[in-house]
């Protein structure tokens, strides 16, 4: 699913408040290529739910998003694409993710969005994307990280201009 591995590209944005942050779930929507796994890493409340519900919301989905973390997995279908939303904060065991049947609802089409990744490790998708949210004194920082060319494509430097 994902594509070649470069030289990773590597990049800090700053979010004053969570305005700031839907402007960024916008922006990235806009330039969003799939198929793309996107780690999302951080403490409580850095920011990774209110990161995915935005991007779900800024891709076109009018629906109710909400966190995952009961559940393990949400499934967004939008009209040329699908989002899946895992937060794997309660998992004990990562040799339980295989009754979840991720990998075959991967496609072409899907965004993948994986909160507490490290503890699905060795049964989760490599990562295009690592987002790790950190709090900053006003607001919230994202430390990123893209991994493939898919990523990449992403236009993430954009974001400094």
């Amino acid at each position: 699913m994902n594509g070649s591995v470069l030289t990773a590209d590597r990049g800090e944005l700053a979010f004053p408040s969570e305005k700031d942050l839907e402007v960024f779930a916008n922006k990235f929507a806009s330039d969003v290529k799939v198929p793309l796994v996107i780690w999302l890493e951080g403490d409580l409340g850095a920011g990774k739910t209110a990161f995915a519900r935005a991007l779900i919301h800024a891709l076109g989905y009018k629906g109710r998003v909400k966190s995952p973390t009961y559940g393990l997995l949400e499934h967004y279908q939008l009209a040329s694409l699908q989002v899946l939303h895992m937060d794997l904060y309660r998992i004990g065991d990562p040799g339980e993710l295989e009754f979840l049947g991720v990998t075959d609802l991967l496609d072409d089409q899907t965004i993948l969005l994986i909160e507490w990744p490290e503890r699905g490790e060795g049964w989760i998708p490599k990562a295009d994307f690592i987002f790790r949210f950190a709090y900053a004194e006003q607001g919230r920082d994202l430390y990123w990280t893209a991994f493939t060319e898919m990523a990449q494509a992403c236009g993430m430097q954009d974001f400094y201009t």
